[in-house]
């Protein structure tokens, strides 16, 4: 079973703009109301460290490999809970150039794993949405 988040925003930023707030990971909690800390090395097949946590819920901690990335374009993580075939997560974060002084901030997740059904994954879209507003903020200073 799988499901799927995908979220945009156009910011008004350069792609080089909105890469360095998203990876400059320890302004994470000055920012970020979704992914409250996320520490590691941003390499591929690096593990990183990333805790979630929308509105007044308790913290989540996953230990995501980095699967791609590609400066001021994309970064994708998996993750997964305690292991492999549960509740697996591939999140991506995708910048598109619109060659206007804007950027497209695309920011997705494809959920897979035997307990994906007993998930309601609405507040992890809200957050989602959260964050990008967040982000445009940051970067539209």
């Amino acid at each position: 079973m799988t499901k799927e988040i995908r979220t945009k925003i156009e910011i008004n930023a350069s792609p080089e703009k909105i890469w360095t707030v998203l990876t400059h990971q320890e302004n994470y909690p000055n920012w970020n109301p979704f992914i409250r800390k996320m520490e590691g090395k941003l390499s591929i097949g690096e593990r990183l460290q990333v805790i979630i946590q929308m509105n007044n819920s308790s913290k989540m901690t996953f230990k995501p490999i980095v699967l791609e990335l590609e400066e001021n374009q994309v970064l994708t993580w998996k993750g997964k809970f305690l292991i492999s075939g549960l509740f697996d997560g591939t999140h991506t974060f995708e910048l598109i150039d619109n060659n206007n002084g804007k950027t497209t901030f695309k920011q997705s997740e494809i959920f897979e794993g035997i307990l994906v059904r007993f998930f309601n994954l609405e507040n992890t879209k809200k957050g989602f949405e959260r964050m990008n507003e967040r982000i445009k903020q940051q970067c539209e200073k």
